[in-house]
């Protein structure tokens, strides 16, 4: 297959693609072969008698549709796409969601890296996971583009055009394996069009959906973000064209760990805080949103060094479980802190010295400086669900907030006082005066 960049005519990438020049006589040929358009009676099916949709994992990929994977550079999305063909290929829930239909044959199409790499890659994710032939079977397929050219669409002088043969190949080679998810990493590398025209990019992606619904697949679009100047990724933030977030079904931005997240978690290594990354179902058409998913990128050795030559260290991605801020908290400290709140005066400036968090610190058993961001997601919670509430008051011609009880605990839902361990004594201000 030759490669599509070759004599790629230079074009100005923010002109917009007049459509209406791609292939006028062809286009119009297409149009008069049609059938005439007819419309049909809605047939009144038993809703019972209607197959299910047919998700493969989770609500991340669904048979017949197109899901784009959405991040910047350095997140991990090849990393973590991969560990999802893993899921697919093993039938294991390596990243938490469910496989409904079992196993599954997968095929990846890297188009950045090549053949060795790539294997190395696949090779430390099976180790990391204890994954072998013998759990997936002839079901998982790997290719570089650096080897096997892939190009969709080419747009040049004479205008915009799909490569029907390629699409052909991929459909017979989809069937011939019984691949049910396809993985496309990049989808820039994989067409050779205006990356900023809405109509190309709309061509494109709805040709995967159309190959998707022909052979019974699921088709993965990896995409990069457009500059975000520091704010975490959405759906809407794919580089290009919007096209390919309208026409997919679902959409899975990846988000690097913030720092407000890492604050509130406890995580004071900058290290350790950028290998964490959250998956977010930022668009999905098919099913109900679910929570997001947190994955930690780990370092695998491949134990293939010898004598001076160390051996080689490859990224993978696993679950990771995300702390739960009331960890150890019950009904009691609650009750606890809105008693202290009626015995004294405790403001709602963090800055303030007399910080009603230096209350909660007090006692959950936890320090106001280095649990300071978890004790202000256990506030933000309590005054979410009126448990807490403000109270503006006058000092020295100054309106200042102060916190207060809201609706109160009932004494008869306190239960009996928590142990010690239940705590976090380790980290209290004071743990002589802890009530725990």
């Amino acid at each position: 297959m030759a490669d599509c960049w070759d004599d790629l005519w230079e074009q100005d990438q923010s002109a917009p693609m007049d459509m209406a020049a791609i292939h006028p006589g062809e286009a119009a040929a297409r149009i008069h072969a049609h059938d005439a358009l007819r419309a049909t009676p809605y047939r009144w099916p038993d809703p019972a008698s209607l197959p299910t949709r047919q998700w493969l994992l989770g609500h991340w990929l669904l048979r017949g549709e197109v899901t784009a994977i959405i991040a910047p550079g350095g997140t991990g999305k090849s990393t973590i796409s991969g560990t999802m063909a893993l899921c697919l290929a093993s039938g294991r829930p390596l990243l938490g969601k469910p496989l409904p239909r079992g196993p599954q044959a997968v095929w990846i199409f890297n188009l950045e890296d090549g053949t060795d790499e790539l294997e190395r890659q696949m090779a430390a994710a099976c180790a990391f996971h204890d994954i072998g032939p013998e759990d997936c079977g002839d079901r998982l397929h790997l290719d570089s583009g650096l080897v096997q050219p892939l190009c969709t669409a080419i747009e040049d002088r004479d205008g915009f055009a799909l490569a029907e043969e390629v699409f052909a190949q991929l459909a017979a080679t989809i069937t011939e394996r019984q691949i049910s998810a396809v993985v496309v990493d990049p989808f820039v590398s994989s067409h050779a069009v205006q990356e900023n025209s809405n109509g190309a990019i709309d061509a494109i992606t709805k040709r995967w959906k159309r190959l998707a619904q022909e052979t019974g697949c699921a088709v993965v679009l990896v995409h990069h973000t457009k500059k975000l100047g520091g704010r975490e990724v959405t759906a809407e933030d794919g580089r290009g064209a919007v096209a390919l977030r309208d026409a997919a079904r679902v959409v899975l931005p990846l988000n690097a760990m913030g720092e407000k997240d890492a604050e509130e978690l406890g995580i004071t290594d900058p290290a350790l805080r950028r290998t964490l990354v959250r998956i977010d179902e930022g668009k999905v058409s098919r099913a109900p949103a679910g929570a997001a998913t947190w994955i930690k990128l780990e370092s695998q050795s491949l134990d293939n060094g010898s004598g001076l030559e160390p051996s080689d260290f490859v990224g993978v991605a696993t679950l990771w479980e995300k702390p739960d801020v009331f960890h150890g908290l019950t009904t009691w400290h609650l009750y606890m802190v809105q008693q202290g709140l009626a015995d004294g005066d405790w403001r709602e400036s963090v800055q303030a010295k007399d910080w009603v968090g230096h209350l909660v610190a007090k006692v959950a058993g936890l320090s106001a400086e280095t649990d300071k961001g978890r004790i202000k997601a256990i506030l933000r919670t309590w005054r979410k669900n009126g448990a807490l509430a403000v109270e503006r008051r006058t000092e020295n011609g100054r309106d200042v907030p102060f916190v207060i009880a809201g609706k109160p605990v009932d004494p008869g839902e306190i239960g009996t006082r928590p142990h010690l361990q239940t705590c976090g004594a380790e980290s209290a201000e004071s743990a002589d005066d802890d009530p725990c």
